[in-house]
This record gives C-alpha cells, structure tokens and sequence, in this order.
C-alpha cells in the first residue's frame, strides 16, 4: 500500500495534528494516505533522505510521488486528494504562497498553547493500523 500511497507526517503528540489525521481519514475515501509521525523511526528516515531541517518540524509534511511539500503546499496537495467539498480548497493555493505561509506559521507555532499535546503518539485501532506505517 505504502509504494503508491501518499505519505503524511505530522507531529504526533499534537493535538491539533492528531485531529487533522483523524479528518483525513474520515475523508479520504480512496485511502490514499498513510500516516508516520515525526517522531517515529520512519518519520526521521523521511525527513532525512528529502533533507527536511529542524526548522520545518512545526509543519504537516506530504511525501507525494517522490516529492516532498511542506505548510500551506502540503496541506493543499492533501486537500486536493479528499473527498468533496474539501477537494475544492484547491483554490486556496492561489493565494501567495506568503500569506498563506504566513497564516500557516502562525497557527503551527501556537497549537501547542491552542490546542495542547499529548503523551504519547497517536495509537491507531486495530481498522486504522494498516494507514499508519510501522518502524
């Protein structure tokens, strides 16, 4: 699954990137995503071999046909892949890219104050375990 799948990682003691996980499951019909968090063994080799610094550890990351997105781009190549209507944030990504960075920044160096964290990374049900890649 994982060779054609897209691959998000996200912070998994986020409570804010937990819920945005669960909406992308709930809405992505198809099963296109599967999920690794930062903090994982697989989220680390990722974040590795696309070079991706410290500096972007705040941001939801999509690896997507060999290509790797970060912020607002990510989040708009994951939106696009959902089910309707949030398939038609698409035309979000029309915005300069420093407006919508910017809002993204914004948000993603509070959601630890807005939203809180959690103990431990997401634990997926036993349905849910084969959309989350293992370490």
């Amino acid at each position: 699954m994982q060779a054609q799948s897209q691959i998000i990682i996200f912070d998994g003691i986020c409570n804010l990137c937990h819920g945005a996980v669960n909406f992308v499951i709930n809405h992505d019909s198809h099963e296109q995503f599967v999920f690794a968090s930062l903090q994982s063994n697989v989220g680390k080799r990722y974040l590795s071999k696309f070079g991706v610094s410290e500096v972007a550890l705040d941001s939801v990351i999509l690896i997507k046909a060999g290509k790797c997105y970060l912020r607002s781009d990510a989040a708009i190549e994951i939106a696009m892949s959902l089910d309707a209507p949030w398939s038609l944030l698409r035309f979000s990504r029309f915005l300069p890219k420093i407006i919508r960075d910017g809002l993204y920044n914004a948000l993603a160096k509070r959601r630890y104050a807005l939203f809180g964290t959690r103990a431990i990374c997401l634990i997926p049900t036993v349905a849910l375990s084969k959309r989350f890649i293992e370490d």
